[in-house]
């Protein structure tokens, strides 16, 4: 067993990208270059603890919080929790500006983010430096942030939680492709920057729903970019500006997972991978999920995404020339998983 001294050595050893979008400067969140960005790579972490889950069949807080600061020590080669973060959030935004954990409860209980996942990062933002009132915890609507758990609040001087059902949506759409969408204003409006926190799930259109997907929780209506699979749906609505450009990081809740009959809770295939999924490249951060999912999905006897016809081409689509979001070709993504 490696030393935790040891496990960063190697990992600033065999370091690799910030992801596709950054890979032709070598610049990282906080607008500088990284030691750990040998240019045209993404780098992709999956840490997992294989004691997660306490005897209940809820993550336990202490290791859900170990098993955070493990992942960003290996993203960022920052040993301690508080550095780390302020490697991956840029000055100006640690000092006043506006942080939105974008959530994903439309599952139900039972497979939606976790709320203990949520609240460690927003823990640590803290101790980064970010004030409490500057974390914005949001999805779609009330009932599927109290799906993950959480509690609504508007008060200013704790952590506040909202949908966009009472934040509303900007009255001009937005357009890329075939996506021609209205935003949430706490995209457009409330954040500064947002850090994506999808589920893995499967998904009875689109194959996989994870960071990409996570999207369609930032817009008005949401199944007028479902045709085809949700191809180029995904795709397109990450193009449009504000959430190709707000939408900075992914800490991607593997603890739980459903590896059929998704996106909704079905306890017949509940997973436990166990993992946090994490990086900036959030083409390759769907294809190592991707890869997780079909594996457990043969492991169970039903064959993978590709053979059942549900095959998630908009992975492939963000990655083109039209969308370059990032990249899904296995040899510019550096998988790390510890």
């Amino acid at each position: 067993m490696k030393s935790r001294r040891e496990f960063l050595k190697d990992a600033a050893a065999g370091a690799v990208a910030l992801g596709a979008s950054v890979a032709a400067d070598g610049l990282g969140l906080a607008g500088k270059q990284n030691e750990l960005t040998p240019a045209g790579k993404s780098r992709v972490v999956v840490a997992r603890d294989a004691a997660l889950h306490s005897a209940g069949g809820q993550p336990d807080e202490k290791r859900v919080l170990a098993l955070l600061d493990k992942a960003m020590a290996a993203y960022t080669g920052r040993e301690h929790p508080v550095e780390a973060w302020k490697h991956v959030i840029p000055a100006e935004i640690l000092s006043g500006k506006v942080i939105g954990l974008k959530v994903n409860g439309l599952g139900g209980r039972g497979i939606s983010t976790h709320r203990v996942l949520v609240m460690a990062i927003a823990e640590r933002l803290q101790q980064a430096g970010v004030r409490a009132g500057n974390i914005v915890v949001w999805d779609r609507n009330a009932r599927d942030l109290e799906a993950c758990g959480m509690t609504i609040s508007t008060n200013a001087n704790g952590i506040r939680c909202y949908g966009n059902d009472s934040a509303g949506f900007e009255d001009q759409p937005a357009s890329f492709g075939s996506a021609r969408v209205r935003l949430s204003r706490i995209l457009t409006r409330d954040c500064a920057m947002v850090i994506s926190l999808p589920i893995l799930k499967d998904h009875d259109m689109s194959g996989l729903t994870f960071t990409m997907k996570n999207m369609y929780g930032v817009v008005e209506r949401p199944n007028e970019l479902h045709g085809n699979n949700c191809n180029p749906g995904v795709a397109d609505l990450n193009c449009i500006p504000a959430v190709r450009n707000k939408v900075r990081f992914t800490i991607g809740d593997a603890l739980t997972s459903v590896y059929q009959g998704g996106p909704t809770f079905h306890p017949a295939f509940m997973w436990y991978p166990n993992a946090l999924v994490v990086g900036e490249d959030r083409v390759a951060i769907d294809h190592t999920a991707l890869q997780m999912l079909n594996q457990k999905r043969v492991e169970a006897g039903l064959g993978t995404l590709e053979a059942d016809g549900r095959t998630p081409q908009y992975i492939a689509t963000a990655a083109d020339r039209a969308h370059r979001l990032g990249t899904n070709d296995p040899k510019r993504i550096h998988l790390m998983e510890i």
